[in-house]
């Protein structure tokens, strides 16, 4: 039950009840870059614990005169907020700033009251709020005393709408009154970016305008523990038969803490079908998980719903056990035919444990004696595959090709980089794994590894240029329609408030984290691979002038690469024949008809910045970078004679020896000229080298090890669930509420699982996904747990972290998997530990290296407020290069 506005409903006489006020104080508009809220204080330009002057004015570049004060607002019965800033001479801004010049950050604040229930014991419990915050960055609940305030806690909002986000849960800072109303503040950190709103001279104005919903309720605490059905993950059914392995039903804990470690199907015909519980799984209070069950089956299960009961036992008390019982649906399908093609949603275990969509669209006909290379389809941001068929509906049905559409983990993502790549290709893998497992479906099978061809649109075909270009050697081909080329030129850095303030080699290290996610760096991948790109003349949301610049791009690296063009005169950003159109489609139906990779040209280079999110190009790898925040490139050279590479910051590289048609006479690295090993036909794989000098190179005797360091956003990337967070053992640490506020983040954005440990119950638990080791006695435990590991040595953090308001992140070896990463965040007191925690990475384009300290001065001047930063060299070791230090 949400309550909004001036409405004030009293649901029972004996619980609590909220009265949101529809009026709002508005301050701004400042100018802030995509992202650059990291940085500064959501409240930025406020001290929230400090008196507010609702009178005062502050200095903005945007108005005339320099000043803005504050303005107000009203929220309807829905809690829709809409706050732009007419007064602003906005048109004069974008005329020599363009779309730059409409991004701008604003804080408003309202309040709230809550009313006690008419009948209370001074044993009840203070109430918790459900709060949903639809497309406003951050939120803070203050009381209304400011001497009571102390440091916020700033929960991020659901910024992107995304879908089935569910409410987050919040502790009010102070209880309320047991006896009459008690009034709260809430300010909210409200940003406008492009991205999200649009340009508003799509809607025939030159005022942008932050359309923001707010809805509060008070949490019903009824049961311990609730099911979520918008959370759930369940395949569809073809022929009785499960597309897929896994199962997922969503759980939210209410209260106190909580295992799942059982599951039993209570539906009779279930004789041939069988669930398990892929691995007992904890809800922390108020945590939202997927909880993963393995399909089974050696019948078909024709029914239109499972019925489950689930065995939960209290964390608390192994004495206390609840169970729950279940009922999800299930969507029968018909098998594909020649004469019945059907879109089809199946399932898989990302990363080993966590239930996950895709959509698959059938071909026409079988395979023949010979399996077909599969489209892989990249929806833009905002499609949600799942429940929305358009994106499938636009891209024809092949003839013996499936089209397969990954979620990207969400509609946003984290624009097909990261574990939206990961996800990606997993749901190519899922497939081949399907059909090769049920011998009806085996006429339609996949080859296992096999290359794809990748198309997307708008973020999709942003995506497609960066799954083609970092791993080419799984790409046929790649049709890229109306993509930008990175975030830095779709909306540019260059009113960013930090600049005014930061030395260039600070900032120059904090952007190398961006790095990997530029686009036109690493067209060089891309010379021998057929492109073709398309975008709409008039296109409104992406400027058609970034498929022309990459496309320019990519013709200066080899004027003779495969690359096609199509630009289609007065389209805006989707029309329905983007895709189905004579054109492409004969491009589309000529690759996968002969699904052969382009030969190599006889001189080609690899580009690479993350070798760790990189793959091969004509079987060669950078393995490590002698400089990590740098680019490293490989530049082949190949005739039947002789190999020439020649490398620019490159530590480590490989090459699969099945690449070279003869065995080459001779072969050149730099300044070394080295023997190949015997590699007959018969025995090919795998040569490594390693630099043992500048410039001087020898054969590696055993393979080489993989630089994982370069930014902290490598942190999401595992071949392992769940990540796992470790807080020191008390109920009533910021800690802790740092772990609850981050997860909810992860599971909103990127559906990922995690997990929340005490420090004292890691060293049983630890498992093998990536850790994030939240506080500085959690640090010290793990550091005292893991001391005697081998080949594990707990470095300290970089820096000095003396002085109030500190706040540090940085990336770490894991104690026990050599291919996994620890996180670790530590600060000098509270407000230090939420400035670490905002840098947690959500979203793309935050620039956070693989450390970073940042002080109380960020408030005000965002990324100039860090007081020291850098890149671990590529053993994970102190990097001069690439570090800065105040």
């Amino acid at each position: 039950m949400v309550f909004s506005s001036q409405t004030f409903l009293q649901r029972s006489r004996d619980l609590w009840t909220i009265e949101l006020s529809n009026q709002w104080d508005v301050l701004g508009p400042f100018p802030i870059h995509a992202r650059e809220q990291q940085y500064l204080s959501p409240s930025f330009p406020l001290n929230l614990t400090e008196i507010i002057d609702f009178h005062a004015s502050w200095p903005s570049s945007y108005a005339d005169n320099g000043q803005v004060s504050w303005s107000h607002a009203e929220s309807d019965v829905e809690g829709n907020l809409e706050v732009s800033f007419p007064n602003i001479r906005w048109k004069s801004l974008r005329d020599t700033e363009g779309w730059a010049a409409l991004q701008h950050h604003a804080v408003l604040r309202s309040t709230f009251t809550i009313q006690p229930p008419s009948s209370v014991s001074p044993t009840i419990p203070p109430p918790r709020l459900l709060v949903q915050l639809i497309q406003g960055s951050y939120f803070t609940i203050l009381p209304e005393n400011v001497e009571e305030r102390k440091v916020p806690k700033w929960y991020a909002g659901n910024i992107y709408n995304m879908e089935r986000a569910l409410p987050r849960v919040v502790e009010l800072p102070l209880p309320p009154s047991l006896n009459i109303p008690t009034t709260y503040h809430i300010y909210v950190s409200g940003d406008y970016e492009i991205r999200l709103f649009g340009d508003p001279r799509v809607q025939n104005s030159e005022i942008p305008v932050q359309k923001i919903t707010l809805n509060m309720s008070v949490e019903d605490v009824a049961h311990d523990v609730v099911h979520e059905e918008t959370q759930d993950v369940v395949c569809d059914f073809v022929n009785g038969f499960a597309f897929g392995d896994a199962m997922g039903i969503g759980l939210r804990s209410t209260s106190g803490w909580w295992t799942v470690h059982r599951v039993q199907i209570l539906s009779e015909s279930n004789d041939g079908f069988e669930l398990k519980l892929q691995k007992p799984t904890r809800l922390a209070p108020s945590q939202t998980r997927v909880i993963p069950l393995n399909i089974s089956q050696s019948k078909p299960f024709t029914d239109d719903a499972i019925s489950l009961e689930l065995t939960l036992s209290s964390t608390n008390s192994q004495s206390t056990q609840i169970k729950l019982q279940i009922l999800l649906p299930i969507k029968q399908l018909p098998q594909w035919s020649v004469s019945n093609s059907s879109l089809v949603t199946g399932t898989y275990f990302y990363a080993s444990h966590v239930p996950t969509f895709f959509v698959a669209k059938s071909p026409k006909f079988e395979n023949g004696r010979v399996p077909r290379p599969a489209v892989l389809a990249l929806h833009g941001a905002g499609v949600d595959v799942i429940t929305q068929t358009f994106w499938p509906d636009a891209l024809p049905q092949k003839d013996h090709s499936w089209i397969v559409v990954p979620t990207g983990r969400t509609s946003w993502g984290l624009d097909w980089h990261g574990p939206s790549a990961q996800d990606a290709w997993a749901s190519v893998d899922a497939l081949v794994g399907i059909l090769n497992n049920n011998s009806a479906w085996r006429p339609w099978k996949l080859e296992p590894n096999a290359r794809v061809v990748v198309l997307g649109h708008s973020n999709g075909g942003q995506g497609a240029w960066y799954l083609a270009s970092r791993y080419p050697d799984r790409v046929l081909a790649v049709l890229p329609a109306a993509a930008f080329i990175k975030s830095q030129a779709y909306i540019p850095l260059t009113l960013s408030r930090s600049a005014h303030y930061i030395d260039p080699s600070l900032r120059a290290i904090l952007e190398s984290s961006l790095t990997p996610d530029d686009n036109d760096l690493f067209l060089t991948n891309l010379v021998d691979t057929p492109v073709f790109a398309i975008h709409g003349g008039d296109d409104d949301n992406v400027p058609v002038w970034h498929s022309r610049e990459l496309v320019s791009v990519l013709k200066q690296w080899n004027s003779n690469s495969s690359v096609t063009f199509k630009e289609d005169p007065g389209q805006l950003h989707f029309y329905p024949t983007v895709f189905d159109n004579e054109q492409t489609q004969a491009f589309l139906d000529q690759v996968l008809a002969t699904f052969s990779p382009h030969p190599a040209s006889k001189s080609f280079t690899l580009t690479v910045a993350l070798p760790s999110d990189s793959g091969t190009l004509h079987g060669w790898r950078v393995d490590r970078l002698s400089v990590p925040g740098r680019l490293g490139r490989l530049n082949v050279e190949l005739d039947e004679e002789k190999v020439r590479v020649v490398s620019s910051n490159v530590k480590a590289f490989s090459v699969d020896t099945s690449v070279f048609a003869v065995r080459p006479g001779s072969l050149w690295i730099d300044n070394s000229h080295l023997p190949l090993p015997d590699v007959t036909a018969q025995a090919r794989g795998v040569i490594s080298f390693i630099s043992v000098d500048h410039k001087v190179w020898k054969v590696n005797s055993k393979p080489n090890t993989l630089q994982r360091s370069g930014r902290v956003q490598t942190i999401l990337s595992s071949d392992h669930a769940p990540l796992v967070f470790v807080v020191p053992h008390s109920d009533n640490e910021r800690e802790l509420s740092v772990a609850l506020r981050t997860v909810h983040d992860l599971h909103i954005y990127h559906r990922l699982d995690a997990e929340i440990l005490r420090d004292t119950e890691v060293a049983p638990n630890i498992g093998f996904g990536n850790l994030v080791v939240i506080g500085n006695r959690a640090a010290a435990t793990l550091r005292a747990t893991f001391s005697q590991e081998e080949g594990f040595s707990m470095k300290p953090a970089p820096g000095s972290l003396e002085g109030p308001g500190l706040g540090l992140v940085f990336l770490h070896p894991h104690p026990t998997n050599k291919d996994g990463k620890m996180l670790l965040m530590q600060s000098t007191d509270d407000s230090g530990l939420e400035r670490a925690a905002r840098l947690f990475p959500i979203r793309t384009g935050v620039a956070v290296p693989d450390w970073v300290i940042v002080g109380p001065e960020a408030d005000k001047i965002g990324a100039a407020g860090v007081v020291s930063a850098g890149v671990w060299d590529s053993d994970w070791d102190w990097n001069p290069v690439m570090s800065w230090v105040h």
